[in-house]
């Protein structure tokens, strides 16, 4: 029983995706119906946190819009995504960013990862 789960499953995920971490500053380009039209709209934030794994997995992105936090979750393999783009990579040492929330204006940023 759990190789047919898995099997499905396996047929479910998708083949490429960009590699990017929490902390990470992603834009989402995701797909929207409105009636009969579909367009692309981008989301660009901070990923917060990830979750699970396979093709359950789904993360966070967290922006400042007009000085509101707006808080989007996805879940990776899913057909409304169609393309996640890493603009620049997070230097963090935790799994959750939750604490990002609270903050506003500078304190909100993640430092940058240079190798």
């Amino acid at each position: 029983m759990n190789n047919i789960i898995k099997s499905i499953e396996a047929a479910q995920l998708k083949s490429e995706i960009a590699s990017f971490n929490v902390g990470d500053t992603v834009k989402v380009y995701a797909k929207v119906k409105e009636g009969n039209r579909e367009r692309t709209q981008i989301f660009e934030g901070t990923v917060l946190k990830r979750q699970n794994g396979g093709a359950k997995e789904t993360f966070t992105v967290r922006k400042s819009s007009n000085g509101i936090g707006v808080e989007k979750t996805w879940p990776v393999h899913s057909p409304s995504v169609e393309k996640i783009e890493v603009i620049r990579r997070g230097k963090v040492r935790r799994a959750k960013l939750t604490y990002l929330r609270d903050r506003v204006g500078k304190k909100a940023k993640v430092k940058e990862y240079i190798k």
